[in-house]
Parts: C-alpha cells; sequence; structure tokens
C-alpha cells in the first residue's frame, strides 16, 4: 500500500483579465518548477497558440507544486461565458477556490457565473483582490461589492466567512494586509490554502472511485481520461468497471495513469484519493464516466452542463474558388473534424441536417463557435458558415429565448448613444452607476440583439469602451430586431479588383478589399452607404486611348480597406448570406450567387409569405 500523501486541489476563478493565468506564474515561480536558467515566458498555462494571441484562457489546464508536506493541485480556469462548460466540469474536482477580483473594476458578470457554480456545490472561496499597484484601485469598494455579490447567491454563513488577501500578480506579491505588510512573496497564499482547506481525507482504504471531468487526446496513446479520484486506490494495468451517465457499466482496463509534476504529467503505477489523474487504455471513456471496482459498480451523479444557446450552419464551401487554397474541404472531412472536436469540448453540440453537405452546430455564444473556426482554419480546412441563430426553448408552453446581461463601461459622452443602440435592440437597463469620466450600463438584452453590436459598440465609443456579457436566463419572445442598416456592396464579375473600379465604387461604401483582390460573382466587397444591396464590377480598367490629353489624370488614391477578422465577418452577414473561411481568406458572400438565383430565391419567399398570410 503506498503511502498517504497530504493533496489540496485549488481553481482560479475570475473575470476574464483578472490575472489568473499570471498568479498560476506565480504560485510555479516560488515553487520552483523552472530552473535557474530556464528562460519563463508570461501566462505559461496559457499554451495554445489561439490563447497567445488573444491573451485569454479558453482550456481548463491543470499543474502543480508542493508547499511543505503539501501538493497543491492548481487548475486555470477560462474566465469567458463562452467556455464555461470547461468550468463547471472542473469544479467538482477541487478544494477550495481562489476568487480573483480586480481592485478598481470590482467583480464582473463572468465572475457571478464561476463563483455560482462554487457556492453550489459547497465550496468556501478564497478572495483575492488583484492588481493592488492600480493608481485607481479602491479595494475597501470592492470587497462590500463582493459580499453582496456572496449574498445575491445565497452563500452559506461559512462560505460568507472567507479569508482576504491584496496582492499584484505580476509581481508575484500576495499580502495580508497590503500597506503594513512588506513580502515580496505569495507565502500568505499558500499558508492560507492549507488552513483553510484541509488535506483531502484518507480514503485509501475504500472502494476506488474516479470520475471523468475532461477528455483529452495524445497522437501515441489515444483517448485520455482526466479527473479526481474520490476514494481508493487507482492502479495501472487494472480492469475497473466503468458507469456512464446512462446507469450502465462496462469494462475498461487501464494501462498507464499520469499526475501532475509541476507542468509535466508523469506516469506512476498507481495514485491515491484526492489526486487529479489522467488514465489512458479506456478507448470509449466519455465525460461524467465513472471508475468503480469490478462487480462493484457505484456511480457518482452525473455532471450537469448547461444548454447551447447559439447555433450555426457549417457547410461544405462551394464558392468559385473553393478547394484551391483548403486541404480539407470535402463533408467527410468536416464530420470527421467535428466528431473529433465533441470528445472533448462537452459545451458543443453537432447535428445532421436535410442536406449532407450541412451541419448545425451550436455552442455558448459566438466567441465559443469562432475559436472553433479559427482552430480548423489553421489546420487547414474550407468551410463556409451562416449567421448565427439563438436556440429557443419552451417553458410552459411560451416560446422563449435567451438572455445575456451586459455590463458596459463607457465615456460619458458616448452612453446616451450606447443606451439608445441597446434599447432598439429590446434591451431593458437594469442599473447605471457613475464611475469619474465613465459610466457602467447593466443591460439585459436578448442574446440575438447583440449578434453584430460589439463591432458598432467599439465605433461608438470609439474604442475606449468595454462591454462583457453572460447568460441571465430564458425569457418570452421579445419581438423583432433590426437587423444591419446597411446594404452590401455585390460584385458582379469574377476577376482581379481594378484600382480604377474600386477608385469609383468607394464614393458608393465602405470596401473590404484592395486592389489586385480575386473576387467572384455574389461576394461582397464592402459595405453600402445605403439601406440596400448595390451591385458593382470591381474588375472594370479604365480604356486605353491614343489621344494625349493635355492635363495629367488625378492621381488615383484608395481608402485603406476595412479588412473582416472572422468574429467581425460572422457579426456582419445577415440570413441572406455566408461566411466563406479558407486557412488564407475571410470572404463575405451571398448564399445565392447570380442576380437571377438571388431574384428567383426572394420570389420564392414573398410567395410563401403571401400564402401564410392567407
Amino acid at each position: 500500500m503506498m503511502d498517504y500523501q497530504k493533496i489540496i486541489n485549488i481553481a482560479v476563478i475570475a473575470h476574464v483579465d483578472a490575472g489568473k493565468s499570471t498568479l498560476v506564474d506565480a504560485f510555479l515561480k516560488q515553487s520552483h518548477v523552472f530552473k535557474d536558467n530556464e528562460k519563463v515566458v508570461d501566462c505559461v498555462m496559457d499554451s495554445n497558440a489561439l490563447e497567445r494571441e488573444r491573451g485569454i484562457t479558453i482550456y481548463s489546464k491543470n499543474c502543480s507544486v508542493t508547499y511543505k508536506d503539501y501538493k497543491i493541485n492548481i487548475v486555470d480556469t477560462p474566465g469567458h461565458a463562452d467556455f464555461s462548460s470547461e468550468v463547471e466540469r472542473i469544479i467538482k474536482t477541487v478544494d477550495t477556490v481562489i476568487l480573483l477580483v480586480d481592485s478598481s473594476e470590482g467583480p464582473m458578470p463572468q465572475t457571478r457565473f464561476v463563483l455560482q457554480k462554487s457556492l453550489e456545490i459547497g465550496l468556501r472561496p478564497i478572495l483575492l483582490i488583484n492588481k493592488m499597484d492600480k493608481p485607481d484601485q479602491r479595494a475597501d469598494e470592492v470587497i462590500d461589492e463582493v459580499y453582496d455579490l456572496f449574498l445575491d447567491l445565497n452563500a452559506a454563513d461559512d462560505q460568507l466567512d472567507f479569508p482576504i488577501l491584496y496582492g499584484v500578480a505580476r509581481q508575484g506579491i500576495v499580502r495580508y494586509d497590503w500597506n503594513a505588510d512588506t513580502n515580496e512573496d505569495i507565502t500568505p497564499l499558500f499558508e492560507t490554502i492549507i488552513h483553510h482547506a484541509q488535506a483531502y481525507p484518507n480514503l485509501m482504504e475504500e472502494n476506488v472511485q474516479m470520475q471523468v471531468c475532461a477528455l483529452a487526446y495524445d497522437d501515441y496513446i489515444g483517448r485520455l481520461g482526466i479527473g479526481r479520484i474520490y476514494s481508493g486506490t487507482l492502479k495501472e494495468a487494472t480492469t475497473y468497471d466503468v458507469c456512464n451517465k446512462a446507469g450502465k457499466s462496462g469494462k475498461g482496463k487501464t494501462n498507464q495513469i499520469f499526475v501532475y509534476k509541476g507542468l509535466s504529467r508523469v506516469a506512476v503505477p498507481e495514485a491515491q484519493c484526492g489526486e487529479i489523474v489522467m488514465i489512458s487504455g479506456i478507448p470509449d471513456i466519455s465525460i461524467g464516466d465513472t471508475l468503480c471496482p469490478e462487480g462493484a459498480p457505484d456511480p457518482m451523479p452525473i455532471i450537469k452542463i448547461e444548454e447551447p444557446t447559439l447555433s450555426m450552419n457549417f457547410m461544405v464551401n462551394d464558392s468559385p474558388f473553393a478547394g484551391q487554397v483548403g486541404k480539407y474541404v470535402t463533408s467527410r472531412n468536416i464530420r470527421e473534424r467535428l466528431e473529433k472536436e465533441l470528445e472533448v469540448n462537452v459545451g458543443l453540440k453537432v447535428e445532421e441536417t436535410d442536406s449532407t453537405d450541412t451541419f448545425k452546430v451550436s455552442g455558448r455564444g459566438e466567441l465559443h463557435l469562432t475559436i472553433l473556426l479559427e482552430q480548423m482554419r489553421r489546420e487547414g480546412f474550407e468551410v463556409a458558415v451562416s449567421r448565427p441563430e439563438v436556440i429557443l426553448k419552451k417553458i410552459d408552453g411560451v416560446t422563449c429565448e435567451p438572455i445575456e446581461e451586459v455590463v458596459c463601461d463607457v465615456p460619458n459622452e458616448y452612453s446616451g448613444t450606447v443606451i439608445s443602440a441597446l434599447n432598439i435592440r429590446k434591451g431593458m437597463l437594469q442599473n447605471m452607476e457613475d464611475e469619474g469620466t465613465y459610466t457602467r450600463i447593466t443591460y439585459t438584452v436578448p442574446t440575438r440583439g447583440l449578434i453584430g453590436y460589439r463591432s458598432d459598440f467599439i465605433n461608438t465609443t470609439h474604442g475606449e469602451g468595454t462591454m462583457v456579457q453572460r447568460l441571465y436566463g430564458y425569457e418570452p419572445w421579445k419581438g423583432d430586431i433590426p437587423q444591419r442598416e446597411n446594404g452590401a456592396l455585390i460584385s458582379t464579375e469574377t476577376g482581379g479588383a481594378m484600382t480604377y473600379a474600386l477608385w469609383n465604387i468607394q464614393e458608393r461604401g465602405q470596401l473590404f478589399i484592395g486592389a489586385q483582390t480575386p473576387v467572384y460573382e455574389g461576394m461582397i466587397i464592402g459595405v453600402s452607404a445605403k439601406n440596400r444591396d448595390m451591385t458593382v464590377n470591381p474588375i472594370k480598367n479604365k480604356k486605353m486611348t491614343a489621344v494625349r490629353s493635355t492635363g495629367n489624370d488625378e492621381a488615383m488614391k484608395l481608402v485603406p480597406p476595412r479588412i473582416l477578422t472572422l468574429e467581425q465577418a460572422i457579426e456582419f452577414i445577415n440570413d441572406d448570406e455566408l461566411v466563406e473561411i479558407t486557412p488564407n481568406d475571410i470572404r463575405v458572400r451571398k448564399k445565392y450567387l447570380t442576380i437571377i438565383d438571388r431574384r428567383r430565391h426572394a420570389r420564392e419567399l414573398g410567395k410563401l409569405e403571401d400564402e401564410d398570410a392567407d
């Protein structure tokens, strides 16, 4: 029998950009995980290329440190509500959470979400007020706001009695009293963890029970299940009963067992209760499965994941430029990639449609779906996607739609414009606070009203405003919400765009392309200044003549085009448009490429509407 080791599992939870990954860096540095001559990057846990580019955490990840005779497993969680399925699963494996709150911003909407999940399963959080070096820090007011938040979430008395620490994660400093103490490390945080959260009890003599809360994949050893051992000792090369969420049990044999040591996973012959482990050898293991001794199935409660709120159609790219760049372009390629994603991304849902070339993909928000599309694009996929649609629910016979809570911090001079825009989108003002030169506006808005609004918000506030949102709940259908006000500039020809043509077209709107950009009929090359679509010829060139002009031709200077990112393109499109995504380009197009097809389709829709009206 292996010796019992004191283990504490903790998760760092917070609103996006509050400093979670930076605090994990501080844990690792003080624990001497890195060698003296090792070059250490910031946010070392954000190892995914997309995470580094965007400066956000997308996937929950594990590491471990040792302090005194304790092993502390640390889980770094995402802050975005779109990746909340990662938080929901991983939160069950920890003994306490460190709630990180910005010293000037205070608790934000997504702080509420992750904290709520922690309180629901009975965890007692540790509050850490971060970024105490900010000149506008207001720690005392923020603590009061956190107490109000705990009360709103019906926290128990012992949960309300949380320890409070102050720190600057970037400098690796945490103190009991920011002004009185002088320490330059995070020892107070380590001490608070081991006194506030007791080590996992010694249940090594009991029957083994381990529940899978996350999945991973390794090209060499296959599918991996990640979870916590709640009792007993888990051993390698041993057969267990695997109980799934349907209540059925089958047999599965573990191959290797890995635990976390620093940032590395280390193979061990057995692991004790309380430990977070990664197991290989069971090819069909799934989230929520419980491993029990042979002949003694004892499944744990299933892990409940909230339903998706948005859906998009992923379809085979059928544009004239299809297959020129992408490596994977067929419906079979797309289906296999989505099935592979479903193995590790439990917040996602994929459904077949009437067309064999189209898949309905549902997720927790725009960011959740666009991250998947960006990954597919980088892997060499070509795909076309439709405008996101909200997923409706029937509640007591009433059609209900998802509602988001939106918190906007905007300069005072732009607050009226933001309020007006959210009112048009069927929003309801909940609160409005004066923060000096800024105004904090809290709204509840239908999710479909926020599709495409983020770009408008950035333009309206001249890039100085911030907008965060979280799922608030479901309410009865709010009625029609106006879509994009401006029409599109649609190409009528296929070829290379010419400076002469674009110079004339740019007076009619804002261009998305520059000179020499390949275009095709039905491709959207810009946004019209009017509220209707305009067809234009971007490949027309100036006619050459033998007649010499006495004056020089005026120089043709093009206004720099507005280059759409993937998120901006998806926000831009209307219901009759698609985004064409390839490894090299992101294009916007009409569903029906020719004028004749568009008119025929519009006529059919008109007939259908007439029939419905009758």
